[in-house]
């Protein structure tokens, strides 16, 4: 995990005007060599992770936001409970969007995720994201109807306006101290269907299956073009898409802690300086509790 700024280089967009979702291998190893040597560097990866937001919340000046985007049985909620393990649960959010609420969706399609930020201090993680406007709702227009548009602003052009308007949010976010970092986890079709009869076949796992989710993969060609489309346009420098192959989780897993480790190591997360008030003010409880000496 020493090296993770070079190990995740592979997974980041770097230029969106050139991506191409078939340069990335979903079935990837990420050259790790075996699944026992993962193990041990994503352990090594959640002790630097509960180190560095150990700072991050003292310090108390940036905030990280993690996006995990995929399709179903791509991993996010299983990459979300190893990655996160060992942070302090004060310190951090996680917030599953689903389908918009009708007072949602009585509002701009940004407003749900605005109310959800992190606080200063703190990783906050977005499992789904306003990036369900680009994806879902292009795959299936008819919900873009349920959201009371003006008819004359739905036209042709109107996901080159999203892509235009989420690249000015993340931007007006990132000049306030927001650092985003943003997964794609890379599943193939072949991956999802075993998972999909692996939960069919635990009962314990039923509870995660709708019958909706067979149907979405006849849209799977669709929903590859609208992520490409989206990755190509909204990858930028400030906010950048990370490719994660998600076919073995115990790749997709070292491959986003390792980004989100390289991402605050690269941040100033040095101890707030203390003033001199407070410095007199620390030094008089030291006096105070070494006066009053030991008890019994």
């Amino acid at each position: 995990m020493g090296k993770a700024a070079n190990f995740t280089t592979a997974f980041r967009v770097s230029d969106g005007r050139s991506f191409r979702l078939r340069d990335f291998d979903p079935g990837g190893r990420a050259g790790i060599k075996s699944k026992q040597r993962a193990r041990e560097s994503l352990a090594e990866g959640i002790q630097a992770l509960s180190d560095l937001q150990g700072r991050l919340y003292a310090q108390d000046r940036w905030t990280l936001l993690v996006v995990l985007q995929g399709m179903d049985a791509a991993g996010k909620d299983s990459t979300i409970e190893h990655v996160m393990s060992g942070v302090n649960p004060q310190g951090c959010e996680v917030h599953s969007f689903r389908a918009p609420s009708l007072e949602e969706l009585d509002h701009d399609y940004l407003w749900r995720a605005v109310r959800r930020l992190p606080e200063r201090g703190r990783i906050g993680i977005f499992n789904r994201s306003y990036y369900e406007e680009v994806l879902v709702v292009r795959v299936h227009p008819e919900l873009l109807a349920r959201q009371h548009l003006p008819p004359g602003l739905v036209t042709d052009g109107i996901w080159g306006q999203r892509f235009e308007d989420i690249n000015g949010f993340e931007r007006y976010l990132g000049r306030n101290g927001v650092v985003i970092r943003k997964f794609f986890l890379h599943l193939s079709p072949d991956e999802q269907r075993r998972r999909f009869l692996k939960r069919l076949e635990n009962p314990e796992k039923h509870w995660k299956f709708a019958a909706a989710d067979v149907t979405e993969r006849q849209s799977w060609d669709a929903y590859m073009r609208a992520y490409e489309d989206m990755i190509r346009h909204t990858s930028t420098p400030h906010a950048p898409w990370y490719v994660v192959p998600a076919d073995h989780k115990w790749v997709a897993r070292l491959v986003v802690a390792a980004a989100i480790v390289d991402t605050l190591r690269g941040l100033d997360l040095s101890p707030p300086p203390l003033d001199p008030e407070r410095r007199r003010a620390l030094a008089a409880a030291r006096a105070t509790l070494e006066a009053e000496g030991g008890r019994t």
